[in-house]
């Protein structure tokens, strides 16, 4: 009804804004909503950039039971971590010679899919918008792209799954072995429960 007489809406001090507010007054309203007593002889920027950082690495194209255990041990790692900060991140496996489509076949971007796809999977986490971030990388190597983007990150651990151990994973190696292998930082590998492989029929061993 007020939307039909706009004169007559009351305007409080913040509808004189002209910009939005910086990065330290954001800060501090997010370490309020967490409940933390931020430090005075700290700025808020500076207990922001502390937040550890948590790395969900997604293949989008594993098993439901896969992508349903890697969703609970982030959110089991993020409860002993408050105030962490989460990243979700998939790679576009690109050829390093051919040219890569970038459109499915209905004609949409692969790339926006899979946006949208990491934000489906993230939203039973129910973290706040400004705890984070979606990221879909585009890369001939996975692991070295995961690697990469934990170490210009400052990432804290790496949360990513594994397909299981097959003969030829064992040999050729695997995206989560060589993540392992290679980061800075704590590296945790999840398998899908050997309860739920077996009732989908899925050899013990082997990959989904």
């Amino acid at each position: 009804m007020q939307l039909q007489y706009p004169e007559q809406v009351a305007l409080t001090a913040r509808a004189e804004r002209a910009r939005r507010d910086g990065v330290p007054a954001v800060a501090r309203r997010w370490l309020r909503a967490l409940g933390s007593s931020p430090d005075p002889g700290q700025s808020a920027s500076s207990q922001l950039a502390r937040a550890p950082i948590v790395l969900a690495a997604l293949d989008l194209t594993a098993s439901d039971a896969l992508v349903d255990a890697l969703r609970t041990t982030v959110r089991r790692v993020l409860q002993t971590e408050p105030g962490g900060r989460l990243a979700c991140v998939t790679v576009l496996k690109t050829s390093r010679i051919a040219m890569d489509a970038t459109l499915d076949e209905q004609g949409r971007s692969v790339h926006v899919k899979r946006l949208v796809e990491l934000k489906h999977w993230a939203r039973a986490l129910e973290i706040a918008p400004d705890r984070i971030t979606y990221h879909v990388l585009e890369a001939p190597d996975p692991a070295s792209a995961i690697v990469e983007f934990a170490c210009s990150n400052q990432v804290d651990q790496i949360v990513i799954g594994s397909r299981g151990s097959s003969t030829l994973r064992r040999y050729l190696g695997s995206v989560s072995s060589e993540v392992v292998a290679r980061a800075e930082c704590t590296t945790t590998v999840v398998k899908a429960p050997e309860r739920i492989r077996s009732s989908a029929g899925i050899p013990s061993g082997s990959d989904p």
